[in-house]
């Protein structure tokens, strides 16, 4: 009879990947904050060194050092665009996803004008509500938000009462980093596109647990960050050319106009970084990609879920609607409590507060903080299983 350790072993070689991982090879944590920044395999900083051992300088010369900077560009955005479902012209890079996302955000909105609609929600990121927020103040636009259903994805029907032909952009997350929810992404850009908006998508969370496919839901902007999914910190987009090939771009004179995503990218180009992203990519790709990480995680979410104390309560929709993170709340223990004892005894989890989710503190049925566990690939049962007991004792002798 095979067991459940059986089973989830068959999806991904897990004592594999982690070899591959200083930070779990050590074994002096386990982390299910993932959410919050991904572990990073080795090679990944590797690359990172290497590029800036062998090859700092720019592109534009003739020497090799420029040749293999260009070299890398190239690369990077074909790379990130085989992890959109998109095209390599259409990658743009930038500091941060938020970074990323005030430079588009500005550029897509210069011809607005006063009193135009846009619509976020209760599940964004600040991420994708700041730069709406603040255009809707500097330029007397509207900012709608949509509401949720009551296990916590977006409500459609009510997003559908917000659009008017005033509307310019939806701006929604693919996942949502606090209850794990997914979006009906394709039907909620057929409604942007129902009145000519544009289908803004943050898939910061999403990204790191399943495949994406912007051009097969209909996505326009699609923002991604690789250190949710074992590489650095920075921001990447996928943009539709039908949409952005209309804006002129926030750039220096010297920027070329092409390829599209280029021209948003202002400064040097963080080509360390770039090395990053294609090592994270390649990483991915080694290990079995997505076809192997959802449904290894999909077994350790359903196993999370099959052990955890009924002591706690996990808010969101059932397990085929969401991605691998749960947020956790217990009577009479808070959130930095339970934080805090999961760290003596080794356990990296999240004690959530909000900070970044301001519209979803307004429809959860507690108030305060909750706990924030986010698998990853690179968890195990075992891990869980140590997860699931100290998150036990802790109930029981609050």
């Amino acid at each position: 009879m095979s067991t459940h350790q059986d089973h989830v072993a068959h999806a991904l070689d897990i004592d594999a990947v982690r070899s591959r991982f200083t930070s779990l090879r050590k074994g002096e944590f386990t982390f299910f904050d993932a959410p919050a920044g991904s572990q990073v395999p080795d090679e990944v900083g590797d690359a990172m060194a290497t590029l800036m051992r062998e090859a700092s300088g720019n592109t534009g010369g003739y020497d090799p050092t420029a040749q293999t900077l260009t070299d890398l560009v190239s690369k990077a955005r074909e790379r990130a665009a085989e992890f959109f479902g998109g095209d390599a012209d259409n990658i743009a890079f930038g500091g941060s996803m938020t970074a990323l996302n005030f430079i588009l955000s500005r550029a897509a909105t210069r011809d607005f004008e006063s009193g135009d609609e846009m619509i976020v929600t209760r599940l964004d990121h600040d991420g994708n509500v700041a730069p709406w927020r603040e255009l809707a103040i500097d330029r007397d636009f509207v900012l709608r938000t949509c509401n949720l259903t009551e296990d916590l994805r977006i409500d459609v029907d009510h997003l559908r009462s917000l659009v008017t032909d005033r509307t310019k952009v939806i701006a929604f997350p693919w996942a949502a980093n606090t209850v794990g929810s997914i979006a009906d992404i394709a039907e909620i850009c057929e409604i942007a596109h129902s009145v000519g908006a544009i289908a803004w998508v943050d898939a910061v969370h999403y990204a790191a647990h399943q495949k994406m496919d912007v051009r097969a839901v209909g996505a326009d902007v699609v923002l991604a960050s690789p250190y949710k999914l074992c590489g650095p910190h920075m921001g990447m987009a996928h943009l539709e050319p039908r949409v952005a090939d209309q804006w002129r771009a926030y750039k220096v004179q010297a920027r070329e106009e092409h390829p599209l995503g280029g021209r948003f990218e202002n400064g040097t180009r963080p080509f360390e970084l770039l090395a990053g992203l294609c090592a994270s990519l390649d990483y991915i790709d080694s290990i079995g990609g997505f076809g192997a990480i959802e449904p290894y995680e999909t077994s350790l979410a359903k196993h999370f879920l099959n052990t955890l104390s009924s002591d706690f309560t996990v808010y969101g929709p059932p397990l085929d609607q969401r991605v691998p993170t749960f947020l956790l709340t217990t009577p009479g223990l808070d959130a930095e409590t339970i934080s805090r004892k999961l760290a003596e005894e080794k356990i990296s989890v999240w004690k959530h507060n909000f900070t970044y989710e301001v519209g979803l503190p307004e429809v959860l049925p507690f108030e305060g903080d909750a706990v924030r566990v986010g698998i990853a690939h690179y968890n195990t049962v075992k891990e869980i299983d140590h997860l699931n007991a100290v998150l036990g004792d802790i109930a029981n002798h609050r």
